[in-house]
């Protein structure tokens, strides 16, 4: 068996995931540029290259990382809801109370999706404050979805963990593409 070094594999991962991208050459250069500084860089620019829809503006961008968060939230809920049989008391509980705070999420970046859809420049400051706002309330859902487990072990702790952190990277990231959308004072909007 041969062994790949880590850094060979990456560049090679990168390069893969690059070419089956649809994205055009400005769309991909602006997803590469406005990711370097994310929270998690690499997982921005696998998100954003491989998102189907407009992200050639940093306003379409935005929208791009919050409905890749809205996507990623929907599927840890939808998994926790049906994931709640099997289980002892406490974990039924910590899995019911996890999905009421991924719908709040839902419910939070669903409101940032409109507010970044329909900027208007006499309200755009105002807009802004809302979405990130409205995405740091996320972030904190998901948060305190984990802080439910606290004292549960195995299995269902590990994995609702596994699945909460991803959704959370992602969630921060579209925080900073708004955040970023915020400092450009909506240009090329």
């Amino acid at each position: 068996m041969v062994t790949i070094p880590f850094f060979v594999l990456n560049i090679l991962l990168f390069l893969s995931s690059s070419a089956a991208t649809p994205k055009s050459g400005a769309g991909q250069d602006l997803v590469r540029s406005s990711c370097v500084h994310a929270s998690y860089p690499s997982l921005c620019f696998r998100t954003l290259s491989s998102y189907s829809g407009p992200a050639n503006t940093p306003r379409e961008l935005a929208q791009a990382a919050v409905k890749v968060s809205l996507s990623r939230a929907r599927k840890v809920s939808n998994y926790l809801s049906t994931s709640v049989t099997g289980y002892n008391k406490r974990e039924r509980v910590a899995l019911s109370d996890c999905v009421e705070q991924i719908d709040e999420s839902m419910e939070e970046l669903s409101k940032t999706l409109g507010e970044l859809k329909h900027l208007r420049g006499e309200t755009f400051e105002f807009q802004m404050s809302n979405a990130q706002t409205w995405v740091s309330a996320a972030l904190t859902n998901e948060d305190t979805c984990l802080d439910g487990f606290e004292g549960v072990d195995g299995k269902v702790k590990s994995d609702v963990k596994r699945k909460i952190t991803n959704v959370a990277k992602v969630t921060s990231n579209a925080l900073y593409m708004i955040n970023r959308l915020n400092e450009s004072r909506g240009r090329h909007r």
